[in-house]
């Protein structure tokens, strides 16, 4: 059941999110705008997840593309969303504060 849990909210092998942006990663936070207007990741993209798939055409497909949000729920749905429109390089960051510390 927990290993479950952890693969619906993008949790499996340990990603290193430094090398990711060394390799041109886009972050995607897809929290509302308000959210992201309290505080974000410097330099990351903010398209609320009920405008992702209007907005995907924004996104390369042959970057690494890494979600994030407040807790890493909306972040898992992104991820999942992005790999049904063809995404393969698609990682959950999880909560922003938390992905920021790991990119840093």
């Amino acid at each position: 059941m927990i290993n479950t849990i952890k693969k619906l909210l993008g949790f499996g092998p340990s990603v290193n999110y430094k090398e990711l942006m060394q390799q041109g990663a886009t972050i995607i936070d897809v929290r509302t705008k308000s959210e992201f207007q309290g505080g974000h990741i410097r330099g990351s993209l903010n398209i609320p997840l009920d405008t992702l798939d209007a907005n995907i055409s924004k996104l390369k497909k042959d970057k690494p593309v890494i979600t994030c949000c407040a807790s890493g729920m909306r972040s898992a749905s992104a991820k999942n969303l992005l790999r049904s429109k063809g995404f393969t390089d698609v990682h959950n960051g999880g909560a922003w504060v938390s992905l920021q510390n790991k990119i840093n």
